[in-house]
């Protein structure tokens, strides 16, 4: 198989990791995304990846909630996957190295882009952890802030539906998928796959956005060799 990229920035959702159970770890679930990750990095690709945390966290969870202390709670949440992920990862002999944004000594390295960069082009898989550090900042804008700091090839979106819809296909069974889109059209239509403002920064930076289902047994690597249909969200069609 032959990779159609050379850097990624793979985003999950915390609830990937929950498989069935809905909250937080299922062990077979962890594995097969640490297994498909092994095997994208035996294709020569680098890897970075951005966890969500909505396996343990979600939101405010809590109308009388500050929205600042709950934004840090999903933080430390996305902290504690990511400390899973670079575990599962490990015990599959793969190499790899937790950054964080938020500073928590002995847990992670504080995030650098100059080491992220290093640590990718030694062949180790980067963990980030901590969402962009602030609140009011989602994981999706996160991923894409990573993304373009490490110069990566595309963003790849691993969720929980097979690509991007004009509405929520769990909800309307006559939902439309699209296959490709500009980034003025995943806005204008308002779409929710992703934060819009997500979108706009991959579109300032030229990053190509790839959504697909991660139910399939290999759909990282397909995303990666580019078997799997999605959605790919670019600058043109």
């Amino acid at each position: 198989m032959q990779a159609k990229y050379n850097r990624i920035l793979l985003k999950i959702s915390g609830e990937a990791l929950s498989g069935d159970k809905g909250h937080g770890f299922d062990t077979e679930a962890l594995s097969s995304v640490a297994q498909q990750i092994a095997d994208v990095v035996k294709l020569g690709v680098s890897v970075g990846v951005v966890v969500g945390g909505g396996n343990f966290w979600r939101g405010r969870q809590g109308d009388e909630m500050d929205r600042t202390t709950a934004d840090y709670m999903g933080m430390m949440a996305t902290v504690i996957n990511a400390l899973a992920i670079s575990d599962a990862l490990e015990r599959k002999g793969v190499d790899s190295r937790v950054l964080t944004s938020l500073a928590i000594t002995g847990v992670g390295e504080p995030f650098n882009y100059k080491n992220a960069d290093r640590y990718l082009k030694e062949g180790k898989v980067v963990v980030f952890g901590g969402g962009t550090g602030n609140p009011y900042f989602s994981t999706d804008t996160g991923a894409s802030l990573r993304a373009v700091e490490i110069k990566a090839d595309a963003l790849l979106l691993a969720k929980n539906i097979d690509g991007i819809y004009d509405s929520d296909p769990k909800k309307n069974p006559s939902a439309k998928k699209f296959d490709k889109l500009t980034y003025d059209e995943y806005v204008n239509m308002g779409l929710k796959a992703l934060d819009t403002s997500a979108v706009v920064m991959c579109k300032e930076n030229g990053l190509k956005i790839h959504a697909f289902g991660l139910e399939g047994e290999n759909s990282i690597v397909e995303a990666v060799v580019g078997e799997t249909k999605g959605t790919v969200v670019a600058l043109t069609r």
